[in-house]
Formats: C-alpha cells, structure tokens, sequence
C-alpha cells in the first residue's frame, strides 16, 4: 500500500524520542511496538521483541542504522528489522511517516501486524508435580 493511501496515527513528536534511543508504543493486542531515533535524526519502528529470545528492542544500545539488543547483544537492522550476519533472524518492522515534526504510524499495521508473537518466559520451566 502507498503511503498516500494509508491510515496514519499520530505516535509523537520526534523530539520526544530520545537522540540514539527509543520509546514504545502500546497496541491493544499483541507486544509494543519500538520507536527509534538515530544519530541523524531517522525514525524506525520495530515489534519490541528481539528475534533471537525476544528480548526488549527498545532497551538496546541504539547505533548507526541498528540496534543491540540487551540480551544477548544481537544486532538488529532499523531499516530492515533482521539480525546481522552470523546472526539470522527478523523482527516486524512497522511503516513510519514524519510530518512537521511529528511521527506517525501505519494505523492497519498497528492494529494487525504481528498481533500473535508473544515474548518468551524467562528463568526456569517448572512442572506441577501430582501429589
């Protein structure tokens, strides 16, 4: 869809994004989605899950066009959402518009895109045992 023919919600300012930082976004169904800005002013968004152990996106060390995620130290693409090479792997990357200043999101992506990926549990499984 061309971004002249899609719905466009109003997220932010840009200025409320922190230079080399992020904040979430929170959908009514389905994981936060990551705003990023880069040193050059660019803004990128991304489901906030990792796609190596989902870990939060939006909590990395934000550099260039990428992303580390705190975990494990991945980096993740901005533009692309996938992982670098050796790493594979891609996370949901969301269409984003700046206009006067204020960051705008796809509304159908917001409400649709990725809705059914979940974060993993962290610590250890543990069983029921039947007394």
């Amino acid at each position: 869809m061309s971004a002249a023919h899609r719905a466009w919600t109003p997220i932010c300012r840009v200025d409320d994004i922190p230079v080399l930082g992020a904040r979430t976004v929170r959908r009514p169904a389905g994981l936060d989605v990551a705003v990023f800005r880069n040193a050059d002013g660019g803004v990128f968004a991304l489901l906030d899950r990792c796609p190596h152990k989902g870990g939060p996106l939006s909590q990395g060390i934000v550099f260039d066009n990428r992303v580390a995620c705190p975990l494990h130290n991945w980096t993740i693409g901005l533009d692309s959402g996938c992982a670098q090479a050796p790493d594979e792997g891609c996370t949901p990357r969301f269409a984003v518009q700046v206009v006067d200043g204020v960051v705008h999101l796809d509304a159908h992506e917001l409400a649709s895109l990725a809705t059914d990926l979940t974060r993993p549990l962290a610590g250890p499984q543990t069983r029921r045992v039947a007394a």
